[in-house]
């Protein structure tokens, strides 16, 4: 499979979503990347969590700038990473589950 991809826009994008994850887990935890192709035109990447998790109230905003659960920062992380994957790569990206105290997979669809 192939996938026409910005490298480092996209490295950013997985650098982002890891570095997010490192700061929900609190002590031991751990974070795993799946990639999974579907049926020859379609990629998805799960990046998940064992953090905190994000309130049902948060998954409507958590794309949006300004939105952080830090005492750091601006806030733009994953509103550049929906803007990369959608805008230039013209793919999606969601929070596909969340739990509080278990975890976060956020997903990512691709066209191959």
């Amino acid at each position: 499979i192939f996938l026409a991809l910005n490298v480092p826009l996209f490295e950013w994008v997985i650098e982002n979503l890891i570095k997010n994850a490192i700061d929900a887990i609190s002590g031991p935890g751990s974070i795993h990347i799946e990639l999974s192709a579907k049926d020859a035109k379609w990629v998805e990447i799960d990046v998940s969590d064992t953090g905190k998790g994000i309130s049902a109230k948060a998954l409507k905003t958590v794309f949006r700038p300004g939105y952080s659960t830090k005492k750091r920062g601006w806030g733009l992380g994953l509103s550049l990473v929906k803007r990369i994957v959608e805008e230039y790569h013209k793919g999606k990206v969601f929070v596909l589950k969340s739990e509080k105290n278990v975890g976060t997979t956020f997903r990512i669809i691709l066209k191959s």
